[in-house]
């Protein structure tokens, strides 16, 4: 096991999907945070609350909920390449017990997940910290708070990476795997919140998952407050976790089972 997880390892640094997946975190993170930190929430359009209250920090902090899908697209052109190039034919020929092969995938692209989201959340740290020094703003969090707070997007970057293997597991067309997941992670759930009733059902959604660990659900409350209903109840944070954790789960044995049931073409 251990030769097949270093040999997707090698695979994934042969291309160049990492070196451009690295440098969007660089650019999401570092320059989406500094760039907010520097204008300062209080000249937004509306206005926030400054950064030097708590509601200030998480309303630019929060902005990093909207990159954490990234990676599920991420993971679905990772998985859906290797039926692409036709690449799958020779790794399952190589080593027959796909299972193993399927494992061994989703250790390598969990990591690859948490490693871009560390990036993604470290220079956005980095940026942010830099941004109030700049300006000589003190935060309305501390230090130790704003760290525990980025980590949240970060483990959840690393789910929606395997959620991305699975639906490339699942789909193996890799414009059709990429049209399902973006158009669903980024515009289902919200189209969802429109109708009547299924917004219960939104906490309970990866979308409302990751609001619930991140503690950022500014989409959803605008949403709520345009259509003129109650804001929608989300989970704890703790809640949020295991959920996202029993979406992993999922991602994990759809990603292992429906290649074994299938003929790789």
């Amino acid at each position: 096991m251990n030769a097949l997880v270093k040999a997707e390892f090698r695979r994934l640094s042969a291309t160049r999907l990492p070196l451009w997946a690295l440098l969007a975190a660089v650019v999401l993170g570092g320059g989406m945070v500094g760039a907010m930190t520097l204008v300062g929430p209080e000249n937004f359009d509306p206005p926030a609350p400054g950064l030097d209250t708590e509601a200030g920090v998480r309303s630019v902090l929060g902005m990093l909920s909207f990159t954490v899908f990234l990676p599920a697209a991420l993971g679905t052109l990772a998985m859906t390449s290797e039926y692409r190039h036709r690449t799958a034919t020779h790794t399952f020929l190589h080593a027959p017990r796909r299972r193993r092969v399927l494992t061994a995938k989703l250790v390598a692209y969990g990591v690859a997940g948490l490693l871009y989201g560390l990036v993604l959340t470290g220079t956005a740290a980095a940026a942010f910290f830099g941004g109030v020094a700049v300006r000589g703003v003190t935060p309305g969090m501390a230090s130790g708070e704003v760290l525990g707070l980025l980590v949240r997007p970060a483990v959840a970057m690393a789910v929606y990476t395997l959620l991305g293997v699975a639906a490339g597991a699942l789909i193996r067309h890799q414009v059709a795997a990429l049209a399902v997941v973006v158009g669903y992670l980024y515009a289902g759930e919200y189209l969802l919140m429109m109708i009547p009733g299924v917004k219960l059902l939104y906490p309970l959604l990866p979308g409302g998952a990751t609001a619930s660990l991140t503690g950022f659900s500014y989409v959803a409350d605008t949403m709520a407050a345009e259509l003129a209903t109650g804001p929608v109840p989300l989970l704890s944070p703790v809640g949020g976790a295991l959920l996202l954790a029993g979406y992993a789960l999922v991602a994990a044995f759809v990603a292992v089972l429906v290649p074994m049931r299938r003929d790789v073409h």
